[in-house]
């Protein structure tokens, strides 16, 4: 990654001026002409910053790496990098020979994660929530993937507790069927119309029937971090508490009701301890926004059992509504008013769904379009972002063979003949890839995922308008060819990413 090569470029300028660069942020300014990435690294050296930037682009001028065109400061100390045409061309055959590997990283170096997602309770038909949920973490196990972790994707069912009992007792209109029988229809769903593959599907009346929950409290109780509490007057046994707020909760929860009904939390904690006996170093969990006050009890629970707070992570998915001309429905299981998720997907096709679903911050809340997710045009972002893939497919079915160009061919002279400004401007886009995955492993942000895709299809679309690929110039025609080859291979690493298809024509 080039953002990479720059780190050490900088990191090795400033250990030559006897300063540590511990942490240095690479970014892609907004501006274009502030260059193609900058770094406030001289703001946090020094106390002159403007006299440190100058040194460190000294430096990095004596290098001759070949990798920059030029490199500006700018006040108070920002260092502006603008990539060289030379180092844009090279990358095309890069990515020609690494194909659908173009993009694996190694950050993971193979640790053991544990992604839990979905997870609905067998109440009912699987709601618009469920499915941001259930895009969410499917889509970060594939980047999680990408980035060189070991991810095993988890269904925890719970199929025990007050709202089975509820099922059972009719408290949800309309529903007719068992729990047993609606986890199976969504089981069916999930695998094979949702497309969602689990390594995992994980009872909960299994912590129970093997006993651990049992033994997790009783392993509390050896550490003392239990106590009853609120005694019922006919002398019988109290509540059994957890002292959560040992361990950063604001309050101390209840693991056994004075009735001797255990809560969610026991199962939590036996779950918890059931996932870090499987070897998971990290644990992530999609949560819906109703869940949001849970998350102190898991991570008092999680250092309780004797790991770190840090090694479980939770993605907050805020509500989701749909928008249908003017109205929005708001979704309810319990009142009966809520559109499934089956429903919308027969309505507007998975791939719609999929992409839609993922393209807002799980922190926001997400306004389904319905009619835009329907529209055959360029208006849809999907349609536009999948039409770039269908548009080269139909360019190189006309050039009828692929480029003579063979991937580390010894010349590259048929690199430099790509200069013109969407030509390079398209490879920008395309060298950004691994960065995305990069920055989704550290944050799990995986809305970057299509508007890369948009900006990619965007800048495919401006080439293509900008400049004729195949043309009497035999040369020429193969540089672009292998151009757009190279865009397709991207395009299709991101839209399998996000598990959506690459039509060959639309």
């Amino acid at each position: 990654m080039v953002r990479d090569e720059i780190k050490k470029i900088i990191e090795k300028a400033a250990e030559e001026l006897g300063l540590k660069a511990s942490r240095v942020l690479i970014e892609e300014p907004k501006e274009k002409n502030y260059g193609d990435y900058s770094t406030n690294v001289a703001l946090t050296l020094a106390k002159n910053p403007m006299e440190t930037a100058k040194e460190i682009e000294l430096r990095i001028k004596n290098y001759e790496l070949g990798i920059f065109d030029k490199v500006d400061i700018v006040k108070p100390g920002f260092i502006n990098f603008f990539l060289s045409k030379e180092y844009l061309q090279k990358q095309v055959s890069e990515i020609l020979k690494n194909k659908n590997k173009y993009g694996d990283l190694n950050i993971g170096k193979k640790e053991k994660i544990n992604i839990e997602f979905i997870s609905a309770n067998p109440t009912g038909p699987l709601t618009l929530g469920n499915g941001r949920g259930g895009f969410g973490g499917d889509v970060l196990s594939n980047a999680l993937e990408k980035a060189g972790y070991d991810v095993t994707r988890e269904f925890y069912i719970n199929d025990r507790g007050k709202q089975i009992e509820d099922l059972k007792k009719g408290l949800y209109k309309g529903e007719k069927r068992t729990a047993a029988q609606i986890q199976k229809e969504n089981q069916k769903f999930i695998t094979e119309k949702l497309k969602i593959k689990f390594d995992v599907w994980f009872s909960e009346k299994s912590l129970y029937k093997n006993k651990e929950a049992d033994k997790i409290l009783a392993l509390l109780k050896k550490k003392k971090l239990t106590y009853e509490k609120e005694a019922a007057p006919t002398g019988g046994q109290g509540a059994l508490w957890f002292k959560s707020t040992k361990f950063g909760d604001d309050k101390d929860r209840v693991l056994i009701k004075e009735n001797g009904e255990y809560t969610y939390l026991a199962s939590d904690l036996a779950y918890l301890k059931n996932k870090f006996e499987r070897g998971f170093k990290k644990l992530i969990f999609f949560w819906g926004a109703d869940h949001h006050g849970y998350i102190n009890r898991i991570k008092a629970a999680t250092e309780a059992l004797g790991y770190k707070k840090e090694q479980v992570d939770f993605i907050i998915m805020q509500m989701v509504s749909v928008k249908e001309g003017d109205e929005r429905i708001k979704m309810s299981k319990r009142a009966g008013k809520y559109i499934a998720l089956e429903q919308l997907v027969n309505e507007v096709g998975l791939d719609a769904a999929r992409f839609f679903f993922l393209a807002r911050a799980a922190n926001s809340h997400l306004i389904f379009d319905l009619e835009l997710a329907k529209k055959k045009s360029q208006e849809n972002p999907v349609y536009y972002v999948q039409y770039a893939h269908a548009r080269i497919h139909s360019i190189l079915a006309k050039y009828k063979t692929h480029p003579v160009i063979r991937p580390g061919a010894q010349s590259n002279d048929w690199a430099k003949l790509l200069n013109h400004p969407s030509e390079l401007d398209l490879i920008k886009q395309l060298i950004r890839f691994p960065e995305i995955i990069e920055d989704i492993a550290k944050d799990y942000q995986v809305q970057r995922i299509p508007q890369y895709a948009i900006d990619l299809a965007e800048s495919f679309h401006r080439f293509y308008q900008e400049c004729q690929v195949i043309s009497d110039e035999k040369e020429k025609t193969q540089a672009r060819i292998a151009l757009i080859s190279a865009t397709q291979t991207i395009l299709k690493n991101t839209l399998n990413l996000m598990g959506i298809s690459s039509p060959s024509k639309m």
